[in-house]
C-alpha cells in the first residue's frame, strides 16, 4: 500500500513567523503519526525559514521511539555548505541516519520546489552525494519532473527511487484537463520501475486530486504531503485530515 508522508514543514512557518514554539512541529508530528500515516516528511534549507536542524533532531528522535515502521523522509539540495547553525544537509542526514533521503535541485530563491533534476550533462558531485547518503544507510530518491527523459540514468547514479513532482498534474486537474499529465507521470512512473527504481510522488497533492493519480499512476510507494494537510486541518483538524487521506490511499487499491 501506498506510505502516506505527512510534511510538517507548514508548522514551522507558522511557529517562526511568532517566534517561540508554537505551534509545536514535534507535536503536530505526533499527532499525524497517531492518526495512521506511514512517515514525516522535511525539508530543511540554508535559511532555515521553516525547518530548523533543532526540529530535524527532535522529529528523529519521535519517530524511533514510535512502534510500527514510521519513516522519516529528509528532503533538500545536497550541494549548499553550513550557513550558520545550519550544517548542510548530508552532514544532517548523517547525524540522525533517516530511512530516506531525496535529492532536491532547488535554490534560495524557490518559494518551493518547482522542478525535477536534468541529469544531461550529469551534475557535479550528484554521483558522490547519493553514495555518501546511502553509507548512512538511507535509501535516496531524486525528485524528477515527469516525462523526463533521464528517468532511467537515476538509477545509473545509484539511488533507489524517484519522487514525481506532480505540481503540473495537480494545475492540470484543477484547470479539468488532467488526462495528459496523469500519461506522463503513468509513463514515467513505468519507466523507473523498469530501471528498478521505486516511485515516490509529491507536490500539491491533495484530496481533490490524489484518488485520480493512485488509480492511474500504478505501482506508487509513498506520496508526500504537507500544503494541502494543513491548509485543510485548519478547517477540519490535523487527524481527521490524514484519516481522510488514508482513506482515498485505501479506495485506491479497491479497483
Amino acid at each position: 500500500m501506498t506510505r502516506l508522508s505527512i510534511n510538517v514543514n507548514k508548522v514551522a512557518v507558522l511557529r517562526n513567523s511568532r517566534g517561540g514554539s508554537v505551534p509545536d512541529v514535534r507535536e503536530a508530528a505526533r499527532v499525524a503519526l497517531e492518526a495512521g500515516c506511514g512517515g514525516i516528511t522535511v525539508h530543511p534549507r540554508p535559511d532555515q525559514r521553516h525547518i530548523r536542524p533543532s526540529d530535524v533532531e527532535a522529529l528523529s528522535l519521535l519517530l524511533r521511539s514510535r512502534d510500527g515502521d514510521p519513516e522519516f523522509n529528509i528532503e533538500g539540495n545536497p550541494v549548499p555548505g553550513p550557513r550558520g547553525d545550519y550544517p548542510g544537509l548530508l552532514p544532517l542526514v548523517l547525524a540522525v541516519r533517516p530511512q530516506q533521503v531525496t535529492l532536491v535541485p532547488d535554490g534560495d530563491g524557490q518559494i518551493t520546489s518547482d522542478h525535477g533534476w536534468r541529469l544531461d550533462p550529469e551534475p557535479t558531485g550528484l554521483r558522490e552525494r547519493i553514495a555518501e547518503a546511502k553509507t548512512a544507510g538511507c535509501r535516496v530518491s531524486l525528485f524528477m519532473d515527469a516525462g523526463s527523459p533521464d528517468i532511467a540514468r537515476v538509477a545509473e547514479l545509484g539511488a533507489d527511487r524517484i519522487e514525481l513532482y506532480t505540481g503540473p498534474y495537480a494545475a492540470a486537474h484543477a484547470a479539468g484537463y488532467a488526462n495528459a499529465a496523469l500519461d506522463a507521470c503513468a509513463r514515467s512512473a513505468e519507466v523507473a520501475r523498469s530501471a528498478g527504481l521505486g516511485v515516490n510522488a509529491g507536490h500539491d497533492l491533495d484530496q481533490r486530486n490524489l484518488l485520480d493519480f493512485l488509480r492511474h499512476v500504478q505501482g506508487v510507494d509513498e506520496v508526500s504531503i504537507g500544503h494541502a494537510v494543513f491548509s485543510e486541518a485548519i478547517y477540519d483538524g490535523l487527524a481527521a485530515t490524514v484519516a481522510r487521506y488514508l482513506a482515498i490511499i485505501a479506495a485506491s487499491r479497491s479497483v
